[in-house]
């Protein structure tokens, strides 16, 4: 109604205008009947009413479409009333609906193939990359071979991270939830990054619960913790520092925390560490960062719905807390050995 209003206020304005000059009219033609005054005035008054009325009832639907906000575009394609300018809009509407949906396929598409055309070529670069492993194997330990296999594993590393990359584009078909021990979960993610650890001169080591249970999908919880890995283990490489993962319960949730001994984060910086491509100071002074893991991290853990927190100040390292609103566990216990990394 209040838009009804507002779209009528120039005809409400003029009203009165009307009225006056039909008034003046008659005064000059030396009518002074105040009788035929009020009766003009009336007959304007009530014509314009049913005016109002009429245009109202017939229009009722449009208003309200232009000042309601619809919640779904079906709500929006619904028949506006049989009025011109109403059916006008709803054909505009339907128009640019129809535009949209076509842009919408296209994109969509285009999306697909290039997600299929990037899991193709992935899976088609680890081959080679595994029969140049398979030959290194062959070979006598030498520093050049141990410098090519650095590479292969970053090579590796590098297209772990465009294949799940593109898997989150359709993350829901591509996960199963289930019971997962945590504790397992951490060590196979250690297990992976154990040549990584080892020419890094970093020591991992699990502690806590080791009895916990959370539900979530094991292959991208794997993935998550070796993301959070690999930035802890490159933050403090060469050091001889530690990176712990603890394992526990905050504020009623099963919690993973991966705590490093790093150069830690500058606070202007905390706030965007989970945008895509954002590298920060410590990004810029490490050729080898993309920007790309705690964005990872952040877009799996929102469609695992899991939680995670990030605290760091520079100098006294990161801690990245996983928590898991959805879990079981046993009795605390203290702390764990250290997990050994055969070189």
């Amino acid at each position: 109604m209040r838009l009804f209003l507002r779209d009528h206020l120039p005809l409400l304005l003029l009203q009165p205008l009307i009225i006056g000059v039909v008034l003046l009219i008659c005064w000059l033609d030396n009518s002074r009947s105040v009788a035929v005054a009020l009766y003009a005035i009336f007959l304007g008054l009530f014509l314009f009413a049913v005016y109002l009325v009429f245009h109202y009832a017939s229009h009722r639907h449009y208003y309200r479409r232009l000042s309601e906000p619809a919640s779904s575009m079906d709500q929006m394609l619904e028949p506006l009333g049989q009025a011109p300018a109403p059916q006008a809009l709803r054909t505009l509407l339907l128009a640019q609906y129809q535009l949209l949906q076509q842009q919408l396929t296209d994109s969509q598409q285009q999306q697909n193939t290039h997600r299929l055309f990037m899991n193709q070529w992935v899976h088609q670069m680890k081959t080679p990359l595994a029969v140049i492993e398979l030959t290194l194997q062959q070979e006598a330990a030498s520093p050049h071979t141990a410098s090519i296999r650095e590479e292969l594993d970053r090579l590796r590393t590098g297209l772990d991270t465009v294949l799940y990359a593109a898997r989150l584009q359709s993350i829901e078909h591509d996960f199963h939830i289930k019971q997962v021990s945590l504790a397992t979960a951490a060590d196979q993610a250690v297990q992976e990054c154990k040549r990584l650890f080892i020419r890094s001169l970093v020591y991992p080591s699990i502690k806590g619960d080791k009895t916990l249970l959370v539900r979530t999908d094991e292959k991208w919880l794997v993935f998550i913790i070796v993301q959070l890995l690999t930035n802890a283990i490159k933050y403090s490489a060469g050091e001889h520092k530690k990176v712990e993962l603890v394992l526990g319960e905050q504020r009623g949730h099963a919690v993973l925390e991966v705590r490093d001994e790093g150069e830690g984060i500058p606070r202007a910086d905390l706030r965007r560490v989970f945008e895509p491509f954002y590298t920060g100071d410590n990004g810029r002074r490490h050729r080898e960062a993309t920007g790309m893991g705690l964005y990872l991290v952040k877009r799996a853990c929102d469609h695992l719905h899991h939680e995670v927190e990030l605290e760091s100040a520079p100098g006294q390292g990161t801690t990245v807390r996983l928590l898991f609103p959805s879990w079981e566990g046993g009795s605390r216990m203290n702390e764990s050995p250290s997990i050994e990394l055969d070189s």
